[in-house]
């Protein structure tokens, strides 16, 4: 028996085909999504609705990434490949700096320190999943013309080929996880975890916590037992700045397996402010990947973002 009812008022949110109805004193449903509150996150009567189509809408994760196209920086760089024991086999740890000037940005490499074959004889990677975590992270040469502009900006595999194709495609696993990822075979459907098609395949729970002395809602979603086959998002946490809602940290861990290829990738961001700019100061990457028609590679990738101008 349902003990106590939360106030209606809780759940009143003005948008179309969706409805939040009370299931018990910590529970709700919207739409097909359950979501289990924590008793501080009813306390706060938080709209729960509004909360969850604004992390279906959010950009600000994917903006902080763009926002390094615009501003310097320096990295630390850390790449390891390694073998089906985890040990190492070939790496690169480096430190870098951005340098934004004129509308245009560089990178210099400032110390290199090289492992193994992590090199061809070309300086380009032996390894294709270091050579695309390289493509996003690493500028070769000048690059002009760009903003931080994220409206109307969509991914999309249209027209590319090869390794062109394999980047853009990355750039949705690390840049916009949770939403659905065209051009993947057999997986796109299975990507677009706010989907109520998808999002009953979940069990979801807010919790307000503190994450590095900022005041967080912290979004919860688990597959359940049942449906692990059935999905690529096995897990996501991102915190929530509870006064301007944007990303502070997110941790995400995807997996799939299609016979022709698989993958298992564990991905960890935090977030820092520079002035008004929202950038990530922490990338982590941890991957095991069989793509077609290539050899099986383990990775660890480190990012480290600091001194921001």
């Amino acid at each position: 028996m349902i003990k106590k009812i939360i106030p209606a008022f809780f759940f009143i949110f003005a948008f179309n085909h969706c409805r939040a109805q009370a299931i018990g004193d910590s529970t709700i449903s919207v739409g097909k999504k359950i979501i289990t509150l924590s008793e501080v996150v009813v306390n706060n009567k938080l709209n729960v609705p509004a909360f969850i189509e604004r992390i279906k809408n959010d950009t600000s994760f994917y903006k902080a990434f763009r926002n390094l196209h615009i501003l310097g920086f320096t990295a630390i760089n850390d790449i390891r490949m390694n073998d089906a024991n985890g040990r190492m086999v070939a790496g690169l740890h480096s430190k870098t700096k951005q340098v934004r000037a004129n509308g245009c940005r560089t990178m210099q490499t400032l110390e290199e320190v090289i492992t193994g074959d992590i090199y061809n004889d070309k300086q380009q990677f032996n390894f294709y999943t270091a050579q695309m975590y390289a493509s996003l992270f690493f500028t070769k040469g000048s690059i002009c013309g760009e903003d931080n502009i994220v409206a109307g900006r969509e991914f999309s595999t249209k027209g590319k080929s090869g390794m062109e194709k394999n980047k853009e495609q990355l750039k949705m696993l690390f840049f916009n996880p949770g939403k659905r990822i065209n051009g993947l075979p057999f997986i796109s459907n299975k990507t677009a975890i706010y989907d109520d098609e998808i999002a009953d395949k979940y069990d979801m729970a807010i919790d307000i916590e503190m994450y590095k002395n900022i005041s967080c809602y912290l979004f919860t979603q688990k597959v359940k037992q049942d449906s692990k086959d059935r999905v690529v998002v096995d897990e996501m946490k991102t915190w929530f700045n509870d006064q301007t809602f944007e990303v502070v940290a997110r941790t995400y861990l995807l997996s799939y397996n299609a016979g022709v290829y698989d993958f298992k990738v564990e991905m960890e961001v935090e977030m820092t402010k520079f002035g008004g700019y929202l950038v990530p100061s922490l990338i982590r990457y941890v991957g095991n990947w069989k793509a077609i028609f290539k050899k099986r590679e383990r990775g660890i990738f480190t990012a480290t973002l600091f001194d921001f101008n």
